[in-house]
């Protein structure tokens, strides 16, 4: 009995260090990283370990492509500035194995994990809304809200296309609200080694190290939990003279 219980501790101990390497439950990624050396353009700096397939990252750069059925362009053609951080948000949702301590469950139809409040580097926010301020969209979060009857998403009923600025207001704003808080905005710059990059060259991924960080302290948490949640149990058998 004694080793059951230890097992199930060591178990709760290593599904919180499993979450360094992993991918989500979702829609195109694959089950498990590994190397794709065919990777797309933009996503290309993911190819040595990787959640996405080279297919999943050449659709990442197209507008409505089959991937979502999304256009970034539903007020117009986006600007090219612009698109080229849409297309490396994806890279990074699509193909980043270092998502692990910010994947939650969910109950949708297209995925059953996603990403929330993952910090990202303040240079990337930044950088990402200063290229879109002058571009329009007309709503704030892109998750949800839209008109789907055209088989794309288009804006809704009553809604007005402005500017991002306008929309939006700020970084901070359009990285936090844009995809229902999949984001968090940071004052955090690439060399502090406490954010996550959108942008890096490769070929190896500063997210690594990053993902560590925050798992290295969840960990003491997620031992924490397995303890209080084993310790009554062993006290229990202690308790009726049942041997360890």
């Amino acid at each position: 009995m004694r080793s059951v219980c230890v097992v199930l501790l060591l178990v709760c101990v290593v599904r919180a260090l499993d979450k360094l390497n992993v991918c989500m439950d979702a829609k195109h990624h694959k089950k498990e990283p590994g190397p794709e050396g065919a990777l797309y353009s933009q996503c290309s700096p993911w190819r040595s370990n990787a959640c996405c397939r080279a297919n999943t990252s050449e659709e990442a750069h197209a507008d409505n492509s089959y991937l979502y059925n999304f256009t970034w362009s539903h007020c117009g053609a986006m600007s090219a500035p612009c698109r080229s951080h849409f297309i490396q948000d994806g890279c990074f949702y699509e193909c980043s194995p270092h998502l692990g301590p910010w994947i939650q469950q969910v109950n949708q139809t297209w995925r059953k994990e996603r990403i929330r409040n993952v910090p990202l580097c303040q240079e990337d926010c930044e950088s990402w809304y200063a290229d879109c301020r002058h571009d329009l969209t007309c709503k704030q979060d892109w998750h949800s809200g839209w008109d789907w009857s055209s088989g794309t998403n288009q804006c809704p009923k009553g809604s007005k296309c402005r500017t991002f600025e306008e929309v939006f207001g700020s970084a901070k704003t359009m990285c936090e609200v844009i995809w229902s808080n999949s984001y968090s905005y940071t004052a955090l710059k690439k060399d502090s080694g406490r954010c996550m990059q959108l942008w890096f060259e490769g070929p190896d991924n500063p997210n690594l190290e990053v993902a560590r960080y925050y798992l290295s302290h969840a960990h003491p948490q997620a031992v924490a939990v397995a303890t209080t949640m084993l310790l009554p149990l062993l006290l229990s058998l202690l308790h009726a003279g049942i041997p360890l």
